[in-house]
């Protein structure tokens, strides 16, 4: 009898920029600069590239008059991860000086957490893991919703908060994960780990999933809390247009591809990267780390 491995995903992926539509691209550029702290690298007619340290964490792409995407599939938020938790006490606090309105503040057992939206409704999450050493082996049996010690993070800094100066997150951030609403989470957990191969870290029940690779907390969140059964969005919404999977070589992107073509899913094509639509529409380009 011949073994069969199971599918698996290269331990080396991980996440990168998202891709939205916006209603007005120059609200969301002050919004993203100012109130988030990123760079904007590029703009253009209708079109900007934001991030840190030179590298691209979010593209935003304007259509006028979109409504925000309430009521469907797609995205629930994306997490910038910053590298230290005194950078997320220094966001914080100038959250606070610049009163900035936030939607929730949460310890996750695997990290710390503050969450916001965008004056288009997409979610986001700015957040810095534990030690892996703390979580790690546990995501199952541990990941958590609890209220954030905002107190001790503050500690953190060396002063008052109102005097910590803010000159936006540092260059070492990332995207650390993206949340999505889906349709079904059965569907949801075939797709992304049965056939691109990632783990599955964690569910709770039919409501929410968290899959990773190289058994990370989670690359990809998934939940039903405000999208069961529902359709992707229409056009004319400020909507997820594409996630980003970045592997670490063709290789392993032909390994995945060719899972994807033998599951029947249809793959099209962004410039020079391969893009593939989940069971609840929401799109994901393959790129390579090169290019991430």
């Amino acid at each position: 009898m011949v073994e069969t491995r199971p599918i698996e995903i290269s331990p080396l992926t991980t996440v990168g920029a998202v891709h939205l539509t916006v209603s007005d691209l120059e609200r969301s550029l002050v919004y993203y600069r100012d109130v988030i702290g990123l760079d904007v690298l590029v703009e253009e007619e209708g079109r900007a590239s934001l991030g840190t340290g030179g590298r691209e964490l979010l593209e935003l792409v304007e259509e006028p008059g979109a409504r925000p995407a309430n009521g469907y599939t797609g995205l629930f938020h994306f997490a910038l991860r910053v590298p230290e938790r005194v950078d997320l006490a220094r966001w914080l606090a100038h959250a606070g000086r610049d009163r900035v309105r936030l939607v929730g503040l949460s310890d996750h057992f695997v990290s710390e957490a503050v969450y916001l939206s965008d004056p288009d409704d997409h979610g986001i999450e700015i957040y810095r893991d534990r030690s892996r050493e703390v979580w790690e082996g546990q995501v199952g049996d541990r990941l958590t919703t609890q209220p954030l010690d905002v107190a001790d993070l503050l500690g953190e800094l060396d002063g008052p908060p109102p005097d910590e100066p803010f000159d936006g997150l540092p260059a070492g951030t990332v995207m650390g994960h993206v949340h999505l609403r889906v349709a079904t989470i059965p569907e949801t957990v075939d797709f992304y780990r049965d056939v691109l191969g990632f783990d599955l870290m964690a569910q709770l029940g039919p409501q929410a999933a968290f899959l990773s690779a190289g058994g990370y907390h989670h690359h990809v969140g998934a939940n039903t809390w405000e999208s069961f059964g529902a359709p992707a969005p229409p056009p004319g919404t400020a909507a997820l247009r594409r996630a980003t999977v970045v592997l670490p070589d063709s290789e392993e992107r032909d390994r995945v591809l060719e899972r994807l073509e033998d599951a029947e899913y249809a793959v099209e094509e962004v410039g020079d990267d391969p893009l593939v639509r989940d069971p609840s529409g929401n799109a994901l380009v393959l790129t390579l780390e090169s290019a991430g």
